[in-house]
């Protein structure tokens, strides 16, 4: 085909330049020349031809620095053992460069880590597998010759990193102190997260003791400095654990911080671990549930089997005909397929609505939509015959009323399908869907959970009763834990009492307690005066603390649910002011605000170094200390790692590199032009 390509050109340049020409022959032949190229390359570039470009890089072997930066290895490791191996980590890192090796540094707590002998052993807590594993996922693919892993060994969080599979060499170099020291420390503290005002509960301590065996520990129950009990503990021999009880009286409602401290002994190596602090919410009583339906169905069992996983509830249930309800005000109730068809359950109705007790609605084969769409939960069906959707539950990630959790996300999508009414549905203002419907893989804005009403009465709408179901596969799944589900219908139903009157400013935290690691959130909510909710909003919020330190802020409320992000805050309970200014009134909602102090990496110190001699063996290495940075200096380089070389081949058109373009249209100018200038024939 180039020979035709060749032969086309050569028979294009000998028909236009055989004749006479006015110019001089040498300038004919040129001109023909430059006729048979273009005419010979256009040809070719029909053909379709490629470029086919080879690149070749070389990546250099890599030694990642995993440290482990907790404040275990900085309180329990001796400062000069410290400083050696900082020093180490450093020298090591220089030398490996100098061998033509890529050296990067991975720590706990930050994503950009300082030099090795910069580092800051600050971070909270100790999740070795979650660090090795960060590091398997990031380099998978990549030239990586092994992992230097500086830690004391102590694993406070997550799983032993023993259990994991790692395809690299993991050079472990232990520093801390794995000699037991002579110590007093409380591991745990075991009590109801929720206590009832006027109730005694108890608080049980666990004591471990090394060194003091036959001694006596005295034990404080103390309340913002005050003590309340003291107890003097025995510390029997042939023991190293043991238990203080303390039984106490649940004080006025509200959020509690309570503290126990073994007093300091003589001899005790620190005084870290020598408190630890329950954290607590005291309520006015159980709130009263009424779980009403139309019929015997599954999800009343489901429901009724969350809601009495909850200490805080007191559940009454009640089917239409088989028994009167009794009289008594409830708090919230659940009416599952009610209204119903023909009438049923009319009284219990009539009662929730006269009363104005904040419900939930569970919509059923059996429910009368006409009569529900009546009752203002801010939601609108329209069905379209009987027909039903199978769908599963998906997350509103505007939704910021309550959070889910991410576990609690990976089981909503396990869930089995359950059907819906199919039809249109319609949210009035004020209204917000908290789920939304997925049907197969197709998530859909039509919502599943609803929560609506008004702030008299607040009203939520669960548009399925095959909710059984998800229970059933949960409990099935997760060893009879459905804690995803127990969580959303408890949630649902502290959404619906949570200060269930006519605020205009409702401002709130979005998790019932924080911890030291969390960033502290609160969502808000404003109304007009006739209560239907409003946005961009000047909020101020004043938190203060239990030592009676404010600060301030100031946020705005905006459409997308938004929540006002004020970082990590120390433990402790404090107590908020939030004012706004609405239609020219002032505003003004308190509350309190758990944060919970974990204490994690006080409560061992003594250094776990079987875990990492574990961890190098498994991988075909040893173990190192401090002291041996030269020998592991040299052992990495005998490993003998070496670059890799990748290649990779680009197929290119060659009708697509431009300049040819610019080229073969200078040439046909150029033999224009010539022409032009000289006359044609």
């Amino acid at each position: 085909m180039i020979l035709l390509c060749l032969a086309a050109g050569a028979g294009y340049a000998a028909l236009l330049y055989s004749a006479k020409a006015p110019w001089s022959q040498t300038l004919n032949y040129a001109l023909a020349a430059l006729r048979f190229v273009v005419v010979s390359f256009l040809g070719f570039l029909l053909l379709s031809p490629f470029l086919k470009t080879t690149t070749t890089t070389t990546e250099q072997p890599t030694i990642v620095l995993a440290v482990d930066d907790s404040q275990s290895v900085g309180l329990f490791t001796p400062a000069a053992v410290l400083g050696q191996a900082t020093a180490g980590l450093q020298q090591l890192a220089e030398t490996l460069r100098g061998r033509g090796f890529k050296v990067e540094t991975r720590t706990l707590s930050t994503r950009r880590p300082p030099r090795p002998d910069s580092l800051r052993f600050q971070a909270p807590a100790t999740d070795l597998d979650e660090l090795l594993t960060g590091i398997k996922e990031g380099y998978d693919g990549r030239n990586l010759a092994g992992v230097v892993l500086l830690s004391d060994g102590i694993v406070n969080q997550g799983r032993s990193p023993v259990y994991s599979e790692f395809s690299f060499p993991i050079y472990s170099v232990a520093v801390g102190d794995t000699v037991p020291k002579k110590d007093l420390s409380l591991p745990a503290l075991t009590y109801n997260r929720v206590a009832f005002s006027g109730n005694k509960f108890p608080i049980e301590a666990d004591i471990s003791y090394e060194g003091f065996a036959g001694g006596t520990a005295v034990v404080q129950l103390r309340e913002q400095g005050r003590v309340l009990q003291t107890q003097r503990v025995k510390l029997p021999g042939g023991r190293r654990r043991q238990k203080a009880t303390f039984l106490v009286t649940a004080p006025a409602p509200g959020k509690r911080r309570y503290e126990i401290v073994i007093e300091k002994q003589a001899g005790e190596f620190t005084l870290l671990n020598n408190a630890k602090f329950a954290y607590l919410e005291v309520v006015k009583g159980k709130l009263r549930v009424l779980l009403a339906g139309a019929a015997p169905h599954p999800d009343l069992k489901a429901l009724r089997a969350a809601i009495r996983q909850n200490d805080n509830f007191d559940l009454t249930t009640y089917l239409p005909g088989i028994a009167p309800l009794r009289a008594q005000d409830f708090d919230v109730a659940i009416l599952h397929q009610l209204p119903a068809r023909g009438g049923v359950g009319a009284d219990v109705l009539a009662r929730v609505r006269a009363r104005r007790v904040p419900a939930l609605y569970v919509i059923g084969a059996q429910s009368d939509l006409n009569a529900y769409n009546n009752l203002g939960t801010g939601l609108t069906i329209t069905p379209r015959g009987t027909q039903t959707d199978d769908v599963t539950p998906v997350l509103n990630p505007a939704f910021s009323r309550f959070t889910f959790e991410e576990d609690a996300l990976r089981r909503f999508a396990a869930y089995p399908p359950a059907p819906v009414p199919f039809g249109d549905l319609r949210l009035a203002g004020g209204a917000e869907a908290a789920l939304f419907q997925q049907v197969g893989r197709l998530k859909t804005q039509k919502p599943l959970l609803v929560m609506g009403g008004t702030p008299s009465q607040r009203q939520a709408t669960l548009l399925t009763d095959g909710s059984w179901q998800w229970r059933l596969q949960e409990a099935a799944d997760h060893d009879d834990r459905p804690e995803a589900y127990d969580r959303l219908i408890v949630r649902t139903l502290q959404l619906l009492t949570a200060n269930a009157n006519k605020k205009r400013l409702d401002v709130y935290p979005t998790q019932d307690a924080f911890s030291t690691q969390d960033d502290v959130t609160f969502g808000a909510e404003t109304y007009n005066t006739i209560f239907e909710r409003i946005y961009n909003q000047q909020i101020t919020l004043t938190l203060t603390d239990e030592q009676k330190k404010a600060r301030t802020f100031s946020f705005t409320n905006n459409e997308d649910g938004a929540p006002l992000h004020l970082g990590p805050l120390p433990g402790g309970v404090y107590r908020y002011v939030a004012r706004a200014t609405l239609g020219g009134q002032a505003q003004q909602d308190v509350g309190e605000v758990l944060v919970q102090e974990q204490q994690l990496e006080t409560l061992d110190a003594r250094a776990d170094h079987n875990l990492l001699y574990q961890l190098a063996r498994r991988s075909g290495s040893r173990l190192y200390y401090p002291s041996q940075f030269a020998q592991l200096t040299q052992d990495i380089q005998q490993a003998n790692a070496k670059p890799v070389i990748y290649s990779q081949e680009d197929l290119k058109d060659l009708i697509n590199l431009k300049w040819l373009f610019f080229l073969l249209l200078a040439l046909v100018t150029a033999e224009w032009a010539a022409r032009k200038y000289l006359g044609g024939i």
